[in-house]
């Protein structure tokens, strides 16, 4: 009965492997501008090291087995494989980068963008109920799509855990956000011409539906005051109020922090009046909430930076002692962090890409 669980698979999918077929969502065109600019002043977040993107980023040392990444720098972490994910991806597909992540509940989001799409992705979703039920083991999910593993009663389960969604047009796909208050999925579409040079000034974003994967609605807006234009975000989390949050590092460390609001026909962003002197690198790679201690996360590759939420509401009272850093030896490349309800915290690292979680909720 091999080609009838193909058959289900592929009409679950669409057109696997071309994303040629659009997705559309409802779009709504803001007229009014969507951001707020005032007087900003610097903080001596000295507490936080820049660390410059490696000239090229290591593979995992343990390719098919559990592996540790420890902080060795700043306030203390230490992450363990939860997951290898699967490499190849369904029907072969290019599953080795993926670009953002969302843990809620029993499920793990995981937004693909195969390099040769070009800005556009899929998301793939894991039911981690499923899996625990089957006892998967890391190497098993890894394998789960491999040639050799076509038709065997143990991948059709493991298989059956996974759900794959529509190819639509994500941009970079590393914003994949939920809304800890309306309990929305989000995801800018910063469509790119070359890596990190944006194609519009417009700012772009989706609401996905968590059922169906693919996007639902679409806003469209400016983020501009007199001649101070954002293209948009490159990340995006949200705190338990709903509010909305994205980094951009404007300069060659400086941090800027934007707050804002996301609703069914209007978006609005303010620049946070305090802009941090030292950010934890070169690449803006994440952006995560952790809900148990009302922190904020600005991830960037083996460098975590985090500031409380409190520190930002009006004309902001953060001191440079708020913001604390952590540091990490290897030279993997970090797509997402993402913290559940009980504070733990999950990593998502690209080349050989796996999930590792965090081993206490105190970080």
């Amino acid at each position: 009965m091999r080609w009838r669980r193909l058959l289900a698979m592929t009409l679950m999918v669409g057109l696997v492997g071309a994303p040629a077929l659009p997705v559309q969502a409802a779009t709504v065109h803001q007229a009014t501008g969507a951001l707020t600019t005032g007087k900003t002043r610097v903080l001596n977040d000295d507490l936080v090291h820049f660390k410059a993107v490696p000239r090229s980023y290591a593979p995992s040392p343990n390719l098919h087995g559990s592996e540790t990444i420890a902080s060795n720098q700043g306030a203390a972490v230490t992450f363990t494989t939860k997951y290898l994910l699967p490499l190849p991806g369904y029907h072969g597909e290019s599953w080795g980068n993926p670009q953002s992540m969302v843990t809620v509940g029993r499920y793990v989001y995981i937004v693909y963008c195969p390099t040769t799409w070009e800005n556009r992705g899929r998301i793939v979703r894991f039911d981690q109920t499923k899996l625990a039920q089957l006892r998967v083991t890391p190497r098993q999910l890894q394998q789960v799509f491999a040639a050799k593993m076509a038709g065997n009663p143990r991948e059709t389960a493991i298989a059956g855990a996974i759900k794959i969604g529509p190819a639509f047009t994500t941009g970079h796909g590393q914003s994949l956000a939920y809304n800890w208050r309306d309990h929305q999925f989000y995801m800018w579409q910063d469509r790119e011409s070359a890596p990190r040079v944006p194609i519009t000034q417009e700012g772009v974003l989706q609401r996905i539906s968590p059922q169906t994967l693919r996007p639902v609605r679409q806003l469209r807006f400016r983020l501009r005051d007199g001649h101070f234009a954002v293209p948009g975000g490159h990340v995006l989390t949200f705190d338990k109020q709903g509010r909305a949050y994205f980094w951009t590092r404007p300069s060659a460390s400086k941090i800027y922090l934007y707050q804002g609001t996301i609703g069914a026909t209007r978006v609005h962003f303010r620049l946070t009046s305090q802009v941090l002197d030292h950010g934890p690198g070169t690449r803006v790679q994440s952006m995560a909430y952790n809900p148990q201690n009302d922190r904020l996360y600005l991830v960037s590759d083996d460098s975590i930076a985090s500031l409380p939420v409190s520190g930002l509401g009006g004309s902001g009272h953060l001191t440079a002692s708020d913001v604390r850093w952590t540091g990490f030896a290897g030279t993997r490349e970090f797509e997402a962090l993402n913290f559940t309800a009980a504070g733990r915290a999950t990593l998502l690292t690209n080349h050989d890409p796996e999930i590792l979680q965090s081993t206490t909720t105190s970080w």
